[in-house]
C-alpha cells in the first residue's frame, strides 16, 4: 500500500513537472512568435519611414534654403520628384559625431563636418536641425530611435605620385568595383606667390578632362606648379553612366594662420558665410594677419566648373584677437550647389599661403551625412536602403530603426 502511494506521488510529480516544462516551452514559443511579428512590423516601419523622409520635402518646402524651423520633416528637393534630395536640407542636419566648433567672438557653436584640413562645413546650432526635433516631427520620439546615413556611391580618391612634374593619380570606384571609361573633369586652383590684386593673394585656374583606364584610374600632370613655392587645390568631378562622384586634393604652405569659413545665414534668395581667423577659433603659438581672396565655383550641366563672382568682402584682411578686421561676411548669390574657395597668405610672407574649401550644399564636395543616434548597442535594428541623387551626385541613403521598448524573449 505504501509502495503504491509512493508510485502515485512520483507519477504526479513527473506529470506536474512535464506540464510546467510544456508551459515554459509554449510561453517561449509564443514570445518568439510575438517578437517575430514585432520585428517584422519594425522592418515595415523602417521602410515606410525612410520613404517618408526621402519622398517628402517637409513644411515649408524650402526650409533647407532658409533660416526657418520646419514644422514637418523631409529631405526631398522640392524642385524635383522621386529620390532626389535637397543638398541644403542635408547641410542643416546636426552631425551625429557630436563634434562642435566654437567661434567665441559671436557666440557661434557649430555642428562640425570636416573632411581633413581645409575642407570645412560648419553650421551654427541655432540654424541646424537636431535629432530630437526631427524625431518629434516624424512622430517617432519616445517610440523608435533611428540613424540616417547618406554616403556617396562613387568613391574618388586622389594621391600625388611624383613631385617633378607634379602628377596625381585619380582612382574611381563604384559599389565595390573600379569605374572604367569614366570622364574626369578637373579644376586646379593655384595661389600665386607674388602679385595679385593689391595686397591680396591672386590665383590661377586650370581646367581639363581625362578618362579612367580599365583599372578605374587616370593620371593628371601639372608641370607648371611647384610644391615648394605654390599652394593649390585640385577639384575633380567624375561621371559615367549617370553616376557622378567628386574628390579633391589640397597642398598648403601655411597651416598655422588660415581662414575658417562658417555658414552664417541662410536667406531666401542668397546665403552668407562668415570668414574668421583660425587663431580665434583654434588658437596657435604664432598668430599673424592674413589676406584672402574668395571665389565660388559651380558644376555646370556639361560637368565643368564655372566661377561665379562674389561681391562685397570677396577680398580682405583678417586679423586676430581684439584687433580690427577679425572677421568678414560674404554673400553667396545662388542656391545652386557649389564650392566656396578661399585662398589666403600671411601678410608678412606672401609665399606662406594656402587654400580652404567649403561646400555650399553637401553634394558639391560629396560630404557624407550621419544623422541620429548610434545603433551599435541596440538589441534589434531594422535597416533599409535607397539609391538617391543629391544635387547631381549619386548617394546611398540607409536608415537604421529600432524600438525603444527594448523587448526580448524571456526563457
Amino acid at each position: 500500500m505504501a509502495g503504491s502511494t509512493i508510485d502515485h506521488l512520483i507519477a504526479m510529480t513527473v506529470f506536474l513537472g512535464a506540464i510546467l516544462i510544456f508551459i515554459g516551452l509554449f510561453n517561449q514559443t509564443i514570445q518568439t512568435a510575438i517578437l517575430y511579428q514585432r520585428n517584422r512590423y519594425l522592418a515595415t516601419k523602417c521602410s515606410d519611414l525612410l520613404d517618408n523622409i526621402l519622398l517628402n520635402p517637409g513644411i515649408p518646402e524650402n526650409w533647407g534654403r532658409s533660416n526657418c524651423t520646419p514644422t514637418s520633416f523631409g529631405l526631398q528637393d522640392p524642385e524635383f520628384t522621386q529620390y532626389r534630395l535637397s543638398p541644403f536640407s542635408l547641410m542643416r542636419l546636426v552631425s551625429a559625431s557630436g563634434r562642435t566648433v566654437t567661434y567665441p567672438k559671436l557666440g557661434l557653436v557649430c555642428s562640425n563636418i570636416t573632411m581633413g584640413f581645409g575642407n570645412f562645413l560648419l553650421v551654427p546650432h541655432t540654424k541646424a536641425i537636431n535629432y530630437p526635433l526631427a524625431a518629434k516631427l516624424l512622430g517617432v520620439n519616445g517610440t523608435y530611435g533611428f540613424q540616417l546615413t547618406i554616403t556617396p556611391i562613387v568613391s574618388v580618391s586622389i594621391s600625388k605620385t611624383q613631385s617633378n612634374p607634379v602628377t596625381f593619380s585619380v582612382n574611381v570606384k563604384g559599389a565595390g568595383f573600379p569605374l572604367s571609361g569614366a570622364v574626369v573633369s578637373y579644376c586646379l586652383i593655384t595661389v600665386k606667390p607674388t602679385g595679385g590684386q593689391g595686397q591680396y593673394p591672386s590665383f590661377t585656374t586650370q581646367y581639363g578632362t581625362a578618362y579612367t583606364s580599365a583599372q578605374g584610374s587616370a593620371l593628371l600632370s601639372f608641370p607648371t606648379i611647384d610644391d615648394t613655392q605654390d599652394s593649390y587645390v585640385l577639384i575633380v568631378y567624375v561621371h559615367h553612366g549617370g553616376l557622378v562622384g567628386t574628390g579633391y586634393y589640397g597642398h598648403v604652405l601655411n597651416k598655422e594662420n588660415y581662414i575658417v569659413p562658417f555658414v552664417y545665414d541662410l536667406g531666401e534668395e542668397s546665403g552668407k558665410v562668415l570668414l574668421a581667423h583660425s587663431w580665434d577659433v583654434h588658437g596657435g603659438d604664432h598668430p599673424a594677419a592674413v589676406t584672402y581672396n574668395a571665389t565660388f565655383v559651380i558644376l555646370t550641366e556639361d560637368f565643368t566648373l564655372r566661377e561665379i563672382p562674389l561681391g562685397t568682402g570677396r577680398v580682405g584682411l583678417l586679423n586676430y584677437g581684439n584687433s580690427p578686421h577679425t572677421y568678414e561676411i560674404i554673400t553667396i548669390p545662388t542656391y545652386n550647389p557649389g564650392i566656396l574657395v578661399v585662398t589666403y597668405r600671411k601678410s608678412a610672407n606672401p609665399r606662406d599661403s594656402g587654400v580652404v574649401l567649403m561646400p555650399w550644399g553637401v553634394s558639391s564636395m560629396a560630404f557624407p551625412v550621419i544623422f541620429g543616434e548610434d545603433p551599435s548597442n541596440k538589441t534589434w535594428v531594422a535597416t533599409d536602403i535607397r539609391q538617391v541623387l543629391v544635387g547631381n551626385v549619386a548617394y546611398q541613403a540607409k536608415l537604421a530603426l529600432w524600438s525603444l521598448e527594448g523587448y526580448q524573449v524571456i526563457g
